[in-house]
């Protein structure tokens, strides 16, 4: 009788602390940019191009915080100071860009006991509430393992069509090219750290991600707090439209093509991936 009461109170003490699990991982993030300049940019040099693509670069490099318990958590850019806005030899850069995770007020909270996001994002300065199902991610699991810090990972794969969408001015005229391709993502997740989770909205394995990369995005986990002694804030954000994750991109898409075409008596430079560069003197 003794035994089984020892049993029942240590499984008492595991499920509790398991309710109570906590953690914050930090993120680096860095994306490729395809930068296409076109021919006769005037006033653009090639060293001016080169400077353009290493300041870019340096844009695109940000560190994300991801709080969560064993069902739930937020994951939002983690703020300092405002990077500048790139200016070459006199010449301004603006950038533009249309949502997604990566916004700096953004924050992507998931639910996963219910299979459900809320992702609170912007539209040119106008705030959405994106709410929707859990992306389901059709993982192919292998032995392959290698270290991130001191946690031992596992590879997992997952391939799926993506469709791009690139806008271009050719002679004052829109241009939109749709292509389709398969891409595949490599995730490597740590079952020492019991979750199903990870950046963005990444989740489905047995174990916290550590890394994933789809080519084009690199996101790697460079610090893990377990338990800290704060208490993190895991809330789920309440402001914005609300709309739906079809809606949004409807929306995103519509929004996208009306900056276009206010912008087209412009020298452009069409970056991809969403984002353009307006060259002006």
């Amino acid at each position: 009788m003794k035994t089984i009461i020892t049993s029942l109170a240590f499984l008492l003490i595991c499920s509790i602390q398991a309710q109570n699990f906590t953690g914050k991982a930090v993120y680096k993030t860095s994306r490729k940019s395809n930068i296409s300049f076109g021919d006769n940019q005037q006033g653009v040099t090639d060293k001016m191009q080169e400077e353009l693509k290493k300041r870019l670069q340096k844009m695109n490099q940000k560190t994300f915080i991801l709080n969560f318990d064993k069902n739930t958590s937020t994951y939002k850019q983690d703020i300092e100071l405002k990077a500048p806005k790139p200016k070459l030899g006199g010449t301004n850069v603006m950038v533009m860009s249309f949502g997604g995770s990566g916004g700096a007020n953004n924050i992507y909270y998931k639910n996963l006991k219910e299979k459900r996001y809320a992702n609170k994002t912007e539209i040119m300065g106008k705030a959405f509430l994106v709410k929707d199902s859990l992306p389901v991610y059709d993982w192919v699991m292998t032995t392959e393992t290698k270290n991130i810090g001191k946690y031992t990972c596992y590879k997992a794969t997952f391939t799926k069509e993506v469709t791009s969408r690139k806008m271009s001015f050719v002679n004052g005229e829109s241009k939109e090219v749709e292509t389709k391709e398969n891409v595949t993502t490599t995730a490597w997740y740590t079952p020492q750290v019991p979750i199903s989770n990870g950046p963005d909205d990444f989740q489905g394995l047995p174990g916290l991600i550590l890394e994933i990369n789809d080519g084009k995005r690199t996101i790697v986990c460079t610090e893990i707090i377990l338990n800290p002694s704060e208490k993190l804030a895991i809330n789920e954000p309440k402001k914005g439209k609300l709309v739906n994750e079809k809606k949004f991109n409807e929306i995103q898409q519509k929004k996208s093509k009306e900056l276009m075409e206010k912008f087209k008596s412009r020298n452009g430079v069409d970056m991809g991936n969403g984002i353009n560069i307006k060259m002006g003197g």
